[in-house]
């Protein structure tokens, strides 16, 4: 029995002796050769070592990051251009059907409140057949038996995928302020409506731009040619704005510094410009060429806050007297450019360094200029 118990003392020493080997600790053990000594195994890493580790990921990501950026942005930019070729072909689509392009807006009528946009009448060529057929364009876009169709608020605060650039950041509706509730939906693409003159009703003058309100321009109006004629540029959502400004001269500025104080007297809102893609009015789905695309307009509001603007005199349908002139800037996400969708159908992009001259002759129909110079 004695050597029984001394050969289970010997296997269980020998036992604790590996597992000890296998998983060692911080601790004084006997090594086979009799020696006592302090084991310092340890498996793992140092928290200097995960440092480390972390910082060299963080340098790696540091560097990936601007060339992933880079490509998003690339592949963004060539979403946008493809957004405007389809507004091309569904302008050339229209032009074929109805022998001229459309207004930029009708103001006859029970609508002259409430302007349809000439983007409206495009829906039919930009997958949009189902909801033009439900609206009645005789009445305007709020009134209720249009509100009944989409309600709670009508047509308005329905998104048009084609009608929004991917780099938009405000890629969302506008809310009622009283109900909370999805009142309008922005759009990224405008028309080109004149260097500053908009709409003169009592003569019925317009800016000599691609569009105006209730026009009938067919190919033959654009005596500079399609190609040297901008109809489509891009424009931010929910920028600031002043309209219904009575005080704007009458000859465009020569600066945003020359014009600094003449949107004074208007209505201001520091985030409904470009907010509704159905209304005719350029404060929303047009934009002039007074100034070079991305130009600040800077204006200090009472708030303390200095923001970028668009301005417009009265506007489009309000009477049958007041001129409509406007600084409605073109404007985008994309770094150094807009984009650009001239009246032939193509789609070039426009530098924000583009003379001044050239952006102005672009934006005319039949003024007659010589273009010398690049837009890129």
């Amino acid at each position: 029995m004695r050597m029984l118990n001394e050969l289970l003392k010997d296997q269980i020493s020998a036992g604790w002796i590996g597992f000890e080997f296998l998983f060692p600790s911080k601790r004084t053990r006997q090594h086979p050769n009799g020696l006592r000594a302090k084991y310092s195994d340890r498996v793992g890493f140092t928290l200097v070592e995960l440092l480390v580790v972390i910082a060299i990921i963080g340098v790696l990501v540091s560097l990936l990051l601007p060339a992933v950026q880079a490509a998003r942005e690339a592949a963004r930019r060539m979403s946008c251009g493809n957004n405007l070729k389809q507004l091309g072909l569904a302008l050339h689509n229209y032009e074929s059907a109805f022998k001229r392009f459309p207004s930029s807006a009708v103001t006859r009528g029970g609508s002259s409140t409430q302007p349809w946009s000439g983007q409206s009448f495009l829906l039919p060529y930009v997958e949009g057949d189902t909801i033009f057929r439900r609206i009645d364009f005789s009445i305007g876009y709020h009134h209720p038996e249009n509100r009944l169709q989409f309600p709670p608020y009508g047509v308005a605060a329905t998104r048009v995928p084609v009608l929004l650039c991917p780099s938009e950041v405000n890629d969302r509706p506008r809310l009622n302020a009283t109900t909370n509730v999805p009142e309008h939906y922005p759009l990224n693409y405008a028309m080109s409506v004149g260097e500053y003159l908009v709409w003169n009703p009592a003569t019925r003058q317009d800016g000599g731009g691609a569009f105006a309100p209730n026009s009938r321009f067919a190919a033959a109006h654009f005596v500079d040619g399609l190609s040297n004629t901008i109809g489509f540029a891009e424009v931010k959502a929910f920028t600031p704005r002043f309209h219904d400004a009575a005080t704007l001269p009458l000859a465009p500025p020569t600066s945003p510094q020359t014009a600094s104080v003449s949107h004074v007297g208007g209505v201001w809102s520091a985030t409904s410009g470009h907010t509704e893609w159905v209304c005719g009015r350029a404060i929303h789905t047009g934009f002039t060429t007074t100034f070079t695309p991305q130009t600040p307009f800077l204006y200090r509001h009472s708030d303390g806050k200095t923001y970028d603007i668009d301005v417009s005199g009265i506007r489009e349908g309000t009477d049958q007297t007041s001129i409509t002139s406007a600084i409605i800037t073109s404007r985008s996400y994309h770094t150094g450019l807009v984009h650009g969708l001239f009246m032939d159908g193509s789609v070039r992009p426009v530098s924000s360094s583009v003379q001044l001259n050239i952006w102005r002759a672009l934006g005319t129909r039949s003024g007659g200029e010589v273009l010398i110079g690049d837009v890129d």
